[in-house]
C-alpha cells in the first residue's frame, strides 16, 4: 500500500501513460489490490481493478456462503453494497445490477475469501496525471468502501439474510411449477406494474395482485412457508379484458418471472417456467435456415421455406421464426402478446377466409397450431388477447384482467365459444413436428473488424456490437441486463474459434453455460451476467451473416 501511494505522488503532473507502471498487487492491512488493466488515456475506457478480501477479514455468516442460491444472493447483496458506498465517487463503478438477481462476476467467492471487480477512471487534467487525487482514491477512501461492503461487522446481517431468503424461496417456488403442472406463480399480493418504461422499480400506490379462488394455489418456500397466489396451468391460457387493464402487465412480470428478483421489488413471488420465451414478430430481422413451413408454405414461385433464408423479414416471417427459434433452443412455454404480433400471423377469420382461399395464403395462423403444440410437443402457451375470440375454442384456461385484478372467466369464455360459433375452418395441412436443430459453420461468425482486431461490446441491454456490425436485440425482451449481452457476445467470440462445424450449436451453449461465466473472458472481467441459452441463441440467429443450417 506504501508503495503505490508513494508512486502516486510520485507521478503527480506526469503525463497519462506514467500511470502505467501502476499494474500489479498491493498488500493492504486488510485486502490486496489488483489493478488488472490501466486505460491508455483519460479518454478511453477505465481501469479495471480487483480486491481480494480474506475469508477471515470478511467473516460472513455460513448461510450466505451456501453453494446454490444463498451464495448467489450474498455475491449480489455485497457488490450492491460496494455500489452505495462509492456512489459519491464518481470514477468508481461496479456492475451491481437494477431489480434482478442474476449469477454475475462483479463480486466472487474464492477459496481465498471474496472477490470485488470494479472499474475506475484514473483522475487527470487533460493528459496529466493527477496522483494525489488518485492516491486519496486509491489509499485513503477504497479501503472504507471495502471494508463497508465486504466485512460482516459493517454490513446489515439482517438485510443480507432476507436477500439470501428472498432469491432462495423464488428458487424454490420455481422448482415446484412443473411438479403441480404449472407455468408460473403468481403470489397474492404482489406488485407488477413498473414505475416507467425506463424505471423497473415498483409503481408507487400499485394495486397488489390477488388471485381469483379458483386460480389460488398454495407452495412452500424454505423460509416464507406457506405462499399463496395465483397458479397458471399448463396447456393454453388466454388473457383478456379491456385496454389499460393490466393484460401486458402481467404478461410482462411472467416474462421476467425466469429470473429471481430483489425483496421489496414487487415481483418476489412471480416465478415463471424457467424454459418460457417471449415471442414476438420482428419487421426487418435476418433468418438463417429456418424450418417455417409448418407456418409459412407454397410462397409464390415455388420457393422453399423448410430452411428459410432472408435479410430482411416481414411480421408473420419473423413471428414463426421466433417461434420455431424458441422451440430449437428448448423453450416449454411460449408467452404472446398481441400487440406485438403479426395480425396474419395469428388469426384468419371466416370472411378473410372467404375471400382470400387457403390455395392462395401461404401463412397457416397461430391458432391452428396452437392445439398441437401442447398436445404433440408439449408446450404451453400464455396468450394476450384482447381482439379475437376465435382463441376461445382452443383455451384450457381465461384469465380476464379487469382493473389489474385476474377473474377466472373460462367457463363463460366456453358458454360463449358454444353460442357463437366462428365458422371459421382450420387451415394446417400435416401434423407439426419439433424442428430439428440446425449445425452452425463458425466461420460465419466474426467478431473481428477490419483490422483484424476483436469488437465484441453491449450498448446497453439493446445492442450487441459484434466485429463489422451489430445486432439488434430490443425484440429480445427476456435480455434484462447489458452484462448478459456482454456474456453473450463473448459465447460468441468463443464459438467463432471453433475448428469445425457445430453440429449441435443450442447443446454447445448449454456446455459452456455450465461452466462458470470466468472461463468466458481472457481476464478477470467484472461485467458478465448469465444469460440463459434461450436468449444467445435469439442473438446468434439475429447476426447477419450467419450460416445455420
Amino acid at each position: 500500500m506504501q508503495n503505490l501511494r508513494q508512486h502516486l505522488q510520485r507521478i503527480d503532473g506526469k503525463g497519462y501513460k506514467a500511470y502505467e507502471d501502476i499494474r500489479g498487487e498491493y498488500r493492504f492491512p486488510r485486502f490486496t489490490l489488483v489493478v488488472d488493466h490501466v486505460q491508455a488515456d483519460p479518454f478511453a475506457a477505465p481501469s479495471r481493478l480487483r480486491v481480494r478480501v480474506p475469508r477471515e477479514v470478511a467473516d460472513l455468516p455460513s448461510h450466505a456462503r451456501q453453494e446454490g442460491p444463498r451464495a448467489r444472493a450474498a455475491r449480489d447483496f455485497l457488490a450492491r453494497a460496494f455500489a452505495r458506498a462509492v456512489s459519491k465517487e464518481r470514477s468508481v463503478a461496479i456492475d451491481a445490477g437494477a431489480q434482478t438477481v442474476l449469477d454475475r462476476t462483479a463480486c466472487l467467492f474464492t477459496e481465498e475469501g471474496v472477490e470485488l471487480r470494479f472499474t475506475v477512471s484514473l483522475p487527470a487534467a487533460g493528459r496529466r496525471v493527477l496522483g494525489r487525487k488518485a492516491r486519496d482514491l486509491l489509499v485513503e477512501r477504497l479501503p472504507q468502501a471495502v471494508a463497508s461492503a465486504t466485512e460482516a461487522g459493517r454490513l446489515d446481517l439482517d438485510a443480507l439474510r432476507r436477500h439470501c431468503d428472498a432469491v432462495e424461496d423464488q428458487v424454490a417456488l420455481r422448482d415446484q411449477l412443473a411438479a403441480r403442472g404449472l407455468v408460473a406463480f403468481v403470489g397474492d399480493g404482489a406488485v407488477l406494474p413498473r414505475a416507467s418504461g425506463i424505471d423497473d422499480r415498483p409503481l408507487a400506490d400499485a394495486i397488489p395482485l390477488q388471485s381469483p379462488d379458483s386460480l389460488r394455489i398454495t407452495l412452500e418456500a424454505p423460509n416464507a412457508g406457506a405462499v399463496t397466489g395465483m397458479g397458471v396451468p399448463r396447456g393454453i391460457t388466454l388473457v383478456v379484458g379491456g385496454g389499460f387493464h393490466g393484460k401486458s402487465t402481467l404478461l410482462g412480470a411472467l416474462e421476467t418471472g425466469v429470473y429471481d428478483h430483489l425483496p421489496g421489488d414487487g415481483r418476489e413471488r412471480v416465478v415463471t417456467d424457467p424454459g418460457a420465451a417471449k415471442i414476438r414478430a420482428e419487421d426487418g430481422r435476418a433468418v438463417s435456415g429456418v424450418d417455417l413451413s409448418p407456418f409459412i408454405n407454397h410462397l409464390p414461385f415455388g420457393k422453399p421455406t423448410e430452411a428459410f433464408h432472408t435479410d430482411l423479414a416481414s411480421g408473420s416471417t419473423s413471428q414463426a421464426a421466433a417461434l420455431q427459434e424458441a422451440l430449437e433452443a428448448g423453450a416449454r412455454t411460449l408467452l404472446v402478446d398481441e400487440d406485438t404480433s403479426a395480425t396474419n400471423f395469428m388469426i384468419r377469420d371466416e370472411r378473410m377466409q372467404a375471400l382470400v382461399a387457403k390455395d392462395s395464403e401461404p401463412i397457416t395462423p397461430f391458432v391452428d397450431r396452437i392445439r398441437e403444440l401442447r398436445d404433440a410437443l408439449g408446450v404451453s402457451t400464455v396468450l394476450v388477447m384482447g381482439g379475437s375470440g376465435d382463441y376461445f375454442d382452443c383455451a384450457d384456461t381465461v384469465i380476464q384482467m379487469h382493473d389489474y385484478a385476474p377473474v377466472d372467466v373460462t367457463e363463460k369464455a366456453r358458454a360463449i365459444a358454444a353460442r357463437h360459433v366462428t365458422g371459421r375452418r382450420e387451415e394446417r395441412e400435416s401434423a407439426l413436428s419439433a424442428p430439428r436443430r440446425r449445425a452452425l459453420d463458425p466461420a460465419s461468425v466474426q467478431p473481428r473488424n477490419r483490422k483484424g482486431r476483436p469488437k465484441v461490446s453491449a450498448r446497453g441491454r439493446e445492442t450487441l456490437v459484434f466485429g463489422e456490425g451489430a445486432v439488434d436485440l430490443r425484440a429480445v425482451e427476456q435480455i434484462v441486463d447489458a452484462s448478459q449481452v456482454r456474456a453473450i457476445g463473448r459465447l460468441l467470440e468463443a464459438v467463432a474459434e471453433e475448428p469445425g462445424r457445430v453440429a449441435d450449436p443450442v447443446a454447445w451453449i448449454e456446455r459452456r453455460l455450465g461452466q462458470t461465466l470466468d472461463s468466458l473472458a481472457r481476464r478477470p472481467d467484472g461485467d458478465l451476467a448469465r444469460p440463459r441459452t434461450l436468449e444467445v441463441m435469439t442473438a446468434l440467429n439475429r447476426l447477419r451473416g450467419v450460416r445455420l443450417g
